[in-house]
């Protein structure tokens, strides 16, 4: 038997305001609440099998009814702690300084409560099996105020539904729990910028829950993205001889053969190098005859100019492979994803280049360029590309501005779908990314920048 301090009624029933044997509501914020829901939670400890102390997250339901006492009904989110039983701790105060709980069960208590005699006796608990939880903050509660609580715990349960799967999906593994919980938060944050991209997008994308979700925008962009693609670049290349020419109605250089498959750069800045290895990947095949897979490591680690994982140029890599007097095989030299001391031989060269050229900034020049010249290396802003899942991308030009190019990737062709033009790119992270690998972005506006920085080796 428990007991609880109630104060004792002055006058049988009428002292709970309420005709006997009636159930009715209790607000989920009620004062009296707060010590019936404070003894479930004690006899959920007492009875659980675990070694972990649970606390209490929120009362989502509650209602009472006056019997031979006070009969209470209420249903419980109980979030577990890192606090083990038996350890010598004050309670509330290891509760109270806990992060916000990643596991939890959700459980309904009968309690009947007699005041008058000091006693509480739990007249029935369920619980359910184990579940991924999340505390919403101060802020969040204060800003949903007038939403119901079903919305609240139906929106709760669909975020962590998502999260759940997208551990499993991308085998995400955290230091801890505490770890775990604060990657949920950002997730739930990511969620709800991704869905702001979608309702901004003017194009057919579709914008969602990708393997960098659980990442903040400042980690994405540390990890994943080549802040030197708006400096200036130290060597100027030649500029290109536009066809004499109308681009082809659509062109796709996947189906010529004149490029390899999808590479993953990894937690590492190398985009520029996976970029420029692309695009002579695409020049070799056409003037020699053979699609080989090249070596981007050797260019993040032996491009003295550039920054390896920090970021570099499409420009200076050229100007580095010419200097080296060529380029090793993957095979022979293959991505390790951080510097490592060059190890470069002249002895195992696959394939050289003779010079670069920049390539003008008209979409239309770049069409017909790329349709008679192969792959294009191009850098663009990737303001969409954290979250894109699949379709043809259209930011606003003010969200995705041209001027803070962030990324490097390879223009592999051009078409249309149900009337909607776009440029077809291939990306650097992995075949779990977008539509296998590849984004699809508007073409014809100059869209996120892409037009701003082409480039291509040239092979004689």
């Amino acid at each position: 038997m428990s007991h609880v301090g109630l104060q004792h009624p002055t006058s049988g029933n009428k002292a709970f305001g309420h005709p006997p044997g009636r159930w009715t509501d209790v607000p989920s914020d009620a004062p009296e609440l707060k010590q019936v829901a404070e003894v479930a939670v004690r006899e959920f400890n007492r009875g659980n099998n675990g070694e972990e102390i649970y606390r209490q997250i929120r009362v989502t339901q509650a209602r009472k009814k006056v019997v031979s006492g006070l009969n209470y009904d209420l249903t419980l989110i109980l979030g577990r702690t890192q606090c083990k039983k038996g350890q010598d701790f004050l309670l509330g105060s290891c509760l109270q300084t806990m992060s916000p709980p990643l596991m939890g069960v959700k459980c309904t208590f009968s309690i009947l409560i007699v005041p008058w005699m000091n006693e509480t006796k739990i007249l029935h608990q369920l619980c359910s099996q184990e579940i991924f939880i999340v505390e919403l903050t101060d802020t969040e509660t204060s800003q949903k105020q007038n939403v119901p609580s079903s919305e609240l715990e139906d929106e709760m349960l669909k975020t962590l539904t998502l999260f759940k799967d997208f551990v499993t999906t991308y085998n995400k593994k955290y230091s801890d729990q505490e770890e775990a919980a604060r990657r949920l938060q950002i997730f739930s944050q990511n969620l709800k910028k991704a869905q702001m991209i979608q309702e901004m997008d003017q194009g057919t994308a579709e914008y969602g829950v990708t393997k960098y979700s659980d990442l903040t925008e400042d980690e994405f962009r540390s990890l994943y993205l080549n802040p030197l693609l708006s400096s200036k670049p130290l060597y100027q290349m030649k500029k290109a001889i536009v066809p004499n020419m109308s681009a082809p109605d659509q062109w796709d250089w996947r189906d010529h053969g004149a490029v390899t498959e999808v590479k993953n750069q990894g937690m590492c800045g190398s985009c520029w190098a996976f970029s420029v290895i692309g695009n002579i990947e695409g020049q070799w095949f056409l003037k020699k005859g053979s699609l080989v897979s090249l070596s981007e490591q050797e260019l993040v680690d032996c491009d003295g100019v550039d920054h390896a994982c920090a970021g570099g140029l499409p420009s200076n890599a050229y100007e580095a492979i010419e200097k080296l007097g060529g380029i090793e095989t993957e095979q022979e030299y293959s991505y390790e994803g951080h510097k490592n001391t060059c190890s470069f031989s002249t002895s195992k060269v696959s394939a050289y280049i003779n010079s670069s050229v920049e390539i003008p900034k008209d979409e239309n020049e770049i069409a017909a360029w790329l349709a008679q010249n192969g792959p294009i290396s191009i850098a663009l802003n990737a303001f969409a590309m954290q979250f894109y899942r699949k379709g043809i991308s259209h930011p606003f030009r003010i969200l995705c501005n041209p001027w803070m190019i962030d990324h490097a990737v390879l223009l592999v062709g051009y078409g249309e779908r149900n009337g909607t033009p776009f440029w077809a790119i291939k990306n650097s992270w992995g075949t779990d990314w977008g539509e296998q690998g590849y984004y699809y972005l508007y073409r014809g506006t100059g869209a996120c920048g892409m037009n701003t920085m082409c480039s291509s080796a040239v092979v004689d």
